[in-house]
């Protein structure tokens, strides 16, 4: 089955609404896009509607936060991350308020609306401000249990969701576990770790290598900030040879933090895949995913070459 994360966000809303009445949800007139419609139409009196203006959201996201309440603020990640990127550092970071961001339509898989509506910096900026926790889902389960987290943390939570469906990984068995990366895979000739929707194209990409007698470590990065150092280092260890898969640019996102931490603490070769700095473009999320290099042929290839 494959569904998209966004949708799952709008159901685990839901579910989080009714276990906690402090929860809020605000939106900036997308909330059919974005699903807190979902949210809305069962608890009217908290969703707040704040119009085309990110800014404004989040900053009366942050108000709600100083009365107690846990607000979810929710737009496309590039107005929720590019067009209130001070708002969410001085008013959210910097005194370290509990406000969730959930950024849907994510990455270039937004598809046919085109560079002006494809976020692929949005890890970058987030993890660039102090205090500032950055999650990003694989699949609609582990979006279900990450909601509920980000709301038990205490803090800012920036949550990455895609409109386009991904395959389940992930049964009502799993535990997510903020900052805690999950091995999928354990193989002793490459170490591949991947974040969002790339984690389901690495696992295919590992089905097809140990076909080759190729036997790849897949690693599943949700939280990229705090990030599982542990785990990358022992996986690095393991095989010596490290592919990131992101997509997202490999500037600033999951590829830039493994590398500051492999730099530090077990200098192997890295081979970052994602998008090489450069914007995107309109197309059907397929025909972008195989433009930038983001399909699992692309891993194979860069695994043979490595």
């Amino acid at each position: 089955m494959s569904t998209a994360t966004r949708d799952a966000y709008g159901k685990a809303l839901v579910e989080l609404g009714e276990k906690n009445k402090n929860v809020v949800v605000l939106d900036a007139d997308l909330s059919k896009s974005t699903k807190t419609a979902e949210f809305q139409k069962a608890y009217p009196d908290r969703f707040f509607n704040i119009g085309i203006s990110e800014q404004d959201m989040m900053g009366t996201a942050a108000g709600f936060a100083t009365c107690g309440k846990i607000p979810f603020a929710s737009s496309f990640a590039i107005f929720a991350t590019g067009r209130a990127y001070e708002q969410i550092r001085n008013s959210i970071g910097y005194p370290k308020l509990n406000v969730k961001i959930a950024a849907t339509h994510a990455g270039i898989t937004v598809g046919e609306d085109g560079a002006t509506h494809q976020s692929i910096e949005d890890i970058s900026l987030m993890r660039g401000i102090p205090n500032m926790v950055v999650i990003n889902p694989s699949d609609a389960e582990e979006t279900r249990q990450a909601i509920p987290a980000a709301a038990d943390h205490h803090g800012p939570v920036y949550i990455r969701l895609g409109r386009m469906p991904v395959p389940d990984i992930h049964n009502k068995n799993y535990k997510f576990k903020l900052g805690k990366g999950e091995m999928l895979r354990e193989g002793k000739d490459i170490a591949i770790i991947a974040t969002g929707i790339m984690v389901s194209i690495a696992l295919e990409a590992a089905d097809r290598l140990r076909e080759e007698g190729i036997n790849a470590t897949i690693v599943n990065i949700h939280t990229i900030k705090p990030i599982d150092r542990e785990l990358i280092v022992k996986v690095a260890k393991q095989t010596g040879k490290v592919i990131t898969a992101e997509e997202h640019s490999i500037i600033g996102g999951l590829g830039s933090a493994v590398c500051e931490i492999l730099s530090e603490e077990y200098p192997v070769k890295v081979k970052r895949i994602g998008i090489n700095d450069t914007f995107g473009q309109s197309g059907t999320p397929r025909e972008l995913l195989e433009h930038y290099n983001l399909t699992f042929q692309d891993i194979i290839y860069a695994v043979k070459k490595f």
